[in-house]
Formats: structure tokens, sequence, C-alpha cells
């Protein structure tokens, strides 16, 4: 794609125009239902401003150093990839989610940073082997097109909840159950592209104020359900595993 203007466009002649707060709309219909919602960002927001994320953060950062080109997937407001970034300041990043919501605000988390309203599910807006490192943050995930836009060599990093993640409050408020063999479903899901080459455990605990809890409910799925106003204090478990992958080279044919 070239940029002319407000707008970015393609050879085939389709153009999309550069929203004023800095991302582009790729998607072609309206958002899902399910999209996050403003009011659902803004929580994810604050929850991020307590830090309670800031080691999963950090591990993430670590995996990606020296990469160039940065993909975010389902990024939210773009404060994983925007970390990185700052590890690897010569590198440039792109965040994409599927809520215009969630990519105003990414296009705003970092100078070195774009961002895009895309379906994960679709095929992701990047040539082939665009990118040497790639991010999926509690986010859907999609191998063969993970595989595609990854170059021989590159790094695949996601992060997937334990069984005690945040358990409590999962218990609490009827939120998701997470499978005991998360991280193995992951590793079968994308191989044999992407190789696991590295395996970290990220564990926090912390205490959370009412108002620190009720955002952290209201920034996932739960916030489309009916919730008490106020929650209690309570003392918040991150634990999480952060899975790093590499592209395998790919198969060149013989002349």
């Amino acid at each position: 794609m070239t940029v002319n203007g407000g707008s970015l466009g393609c050879g085939a002649g389709h153009r999309f125009d550069i929203a004023r707060q800095g991302h582009v709309n790729l998607l072609g219909r309206g958002a899902p239902r399910n999209a996050d919602t403003a009011d659902m960002v803004a929580a994810r927001e604050r929850v991020w401003a307590t830090g309670l994320f800031g080691p999963v953060a950090e591990a993430v950062a670590e995996a990606l150093d020296g990469c160039r080109s940065l993909l975010e997937v389902g990024a939210g407001p773009g404060g994983y990839i925007a970390r990185a970034l700052e590890s690897n300041p010569q590198a440039q990043g792109l965040a994409s989610d599927v809520s215009p919501q969630a990519a105003r605000r990414a296009a705003r988390a970092h100078p070195r940073l774009a961002a895009v309203v895309a379906d994960t599910w679709r095929p992701l807006p990047l040539r082939d082997e665009a990118v040497d490192g790639l991010l999926c943050v509690f986010a859907p995930r999609n191998p063969g097109e993970f595989a595609r836009v990854l170059a021989d060599g590159g790094r695949c990093v996601v992060v997937v909840p334990r069984a005690s993640h945040l358990v409590g409050l999962r218990q609490q408020f009827g939120l998701l159950d997470v499978a005991e063999d998360k991280a193995q479903e992951v590793r079968r899901s994308l191989a044999p592209a992407l190789e696991l080459v590295e395996s970290r455990r990220v564990r926090r605990a912390r205490e959370l104020t009412s108002e620190q809890v009720t955002d952290l409910v209201a920034m996932g799925p739960n916030a489309f359900h009916r919730t008490p106003e106020t929650l209690p204090s309570t003392i918040a478990t991150v634990d999480v595993d952060v899975l790093v992958f590499q592209r395998q080279a790919r198969e060149t044919s013989s002349a």
C-alpha cells in the first residue's frame, strides 16, 4: 500500500481513509458485537497503569529483543507492543485489533507504532515474511497467517493464562475457565511451521483496590454481562506462560 494524503491505497484501486486519531480501518464492515467498547478500552488502560501486568510486558519485550519489525494481533490499546518498541529503538510496529476503539488508542501508544482495525481470523494486512516479531497476548491466534507474515527465523511470542490466573476473580464472578493444558494446545496449534524455543512462567500476586478490581472485570468479556457496580478489594494473581516460537525455514523448490 502507499500513502496518499489522508488515505492508503493499493494497486487494485482500494482506498482506506486514515482517521484523524491516526488509525486505519481495514475491516470492510462494522465491528463485531464482541469487539471491545470504549469503556472496556478505558478500563484496560487504567489496569495497565497499575502495573499489574508489568512483569508480563517485560518478559514479552525481552523475548523480542533485536527484532526490527513488530506486529501485535488483538493488541487492544497497544501497551505490550509499545513496551517492546521501547526495548528495540530501531524497530517499527503495527498494532491490529478488531475494535476501532482499541485501534484508536493504540495509534497513540508509541511514536513508532501504527494501528489498523482488522480481523485476526481473516488474512492479516501484511505481505509474506513482513515481520520478524509477532505478539499475541491473551488474544485469538491464526497459525496459518502467523507463519505467513513471519520471516524465516522470526519470533512469535504468545502469552496464555495458566489455570491459576486470576482464579479468585474467575470463581467469584463466573469468568471463563482456563484449561490445564492451554500451553500444550497452543504449541500443537502452531506446529510445525513455528517451533517452541522457550517457555517462561510469569507469576505475580498483588492486592487491588475496589476500583481496580472493577476495572479488571470490566476490561474483559464479562463487561458484556451484568456485574455489581462496586466490587470488593482483593488479591489478584497473574499467572501466565510466555511462549516463544521461532519460524522455521521455508522449503525451497529445486530448479
